[in-house]
C-alpha cells in the first residue's frame, strides 16, 4: 500500500483484526438495510443506514452528522473505519465525513469482501455502544465539494474533466436512478462528460489496483492530474468514492466531488443533457 500518496488513509484486515477492541476504533457498517450483510457483519461494528442516515429524503446528502456519530459512541479522535457490502460506501463516507469535518477516517483495503473470504470473525448482530456528545467542529473541507452551478461554469473550461462514474447504462440513458426512465424523468450524461465507471479501480478482491495501475487507467481515460476533476454520479456516493481515489491514493490537486449529481442535474430548469 506503500505506493499510494497517502497510504497512511488505507488499514489492511490484519490492522482490523488487532483493533477489534480498541476503544479508539469505531468500525462502521454502511449499507440500505442493516442485513445487507447479515449474520455476517465484522464484530463490534454499528450500522448507518444510507438512505435515513447519510441521506435526506431527497436523496441529497446529509451533512448534519452530530447526532449520528453521538448516537454511534464515536468522538473527533475516534478512528472511524466505515466498510459495506458495496466497496464504494466507504469511500463515500470518508468524503462526507471530511465534509463534516472529522478527520480521522480509514479505509479498509478489500472491505468486507476480502474479510469474509479470509475466514476473519463474523458476527450475527451489530454492536451496542455508549452515546456520546460529539460536538461538531466549526467547518470542515469545503473544497471537496462543487456545487451545479459551478458545474454549468466548467463545461466549456479545457482544463475541466466532467467525470461520469456511474454504469454504462446509466451513462448512456438506459436507466434513471436504476430504474427504467419514466414519465418525465431525464436520463443521460452532463454533456462532454467522460464515463469511467468507479468498479474499474479495484481488482477481483474487492482491493484497489496499484497507484501505478490507477494512474495508467485515469491517464487512458485523460484524466490527468494538470486538469481539475469534477466527479459525479446518481447520488453522490460513487463520486465521493472515486474523490478519495484521486485525492487520497494519487494525489490529484484539483478535485470536487459535485454530491447533487444526476439526482439533481437532471432535475434542474433546461437542464443540459446528452
Amino acid at each position: 500500500m506503500f505506493d499510494y500518496s497517502r497510504p497512511e488513509t488505507l488499514i489492511d484486515t490484519q490492522w482490523l483484526a488487532e483493533h477489534l477492541d480498541d476503544p479508539a476504533v469505531r468500525i462502521v457498517e454502511v449499507d440500505m438495510m442493516p442485513d445487507a450483510c447479515a449474520d455476517a457483519h465484522i464484530p463490534v461494528a454499528v450500522f448507518w443506514n444510507i438512505l435515513s442516515d447519510l441521506m435526506k429524503p431527497d436523496m441529497s446528502m446529509n451533512f448534519d452528522l452530530q447526532q449520528l456519530l453521538s448516537q454511534s459512541g464515536i468522538l473527533p479522535e475516534t478512528t472511524i473505519v466505515p466498510y459495506g457490502s458495496n466497496p464504494a460506501a466507504s469511500g463515500s463516507v470518508f468524503w462526507l465525513l471530511k465534509y463534516f469535518g472529522h478527520d480521522n477516517i480509514r479505509i479498509l483495503n478489500g472491505g468486507h469482501q476480502k474479510w469474509v473470504k479470509e475466514g476473519r470473525p463474523l458476527s450475527s448482530e451489530l454492536a451496542s455502544v455508549e452515546p456520546t456528545q460529539y460536538i461538531a467542529p466549526a467547518v470542515g473541507d469545503r473544497t471537496c465539494q462543487i456545487s451545479a452551478a459551478a458545474v454549468k461554469e466548467a463545461l466549456d473550461h479545457p482544463n475541466t474533466i466532467i467525470l461520469d462514474v456511474r454504469t454504462l447504462a446509466e451513462y448512456n440513458g438506459e436507466v434513471f436512478l436504476n430504474e427504467p426512465p419514466e414519465g418525465s424523468e431525464q436520463a443521460g450524461h452532463i454533456p462532454g462528460a467522460v464515463h469511467l465507471e468507479h468498479a474499474n479501480v479495484l481488482n477481483k478482491d474487492g482491493t484497489f489496483k496499484s497507484a501505478e495501475a490507477l494512474e495508467s487507467l485515469f491517464i487512458q481515460h485523460g484524466i490527468s492530474k494538470d486538469k481539475k476533476i469534477i466527479p459525479y454520479c446518481a447520488v453522490g456516493g460513487r463520486s465521493g468514492f472515486i474523490w478519495f481515489v484521486l485525492k487520497y491514493l494519487l494525489d490529484y490537486p484539483d478535485v470536487q466531488n459535485y454530491d447533487g449529481s444526476w439526482n439533481e442535474w437532471s432535475r434542474l430548469p433546461n437542464a443540459l443533457i446528452e
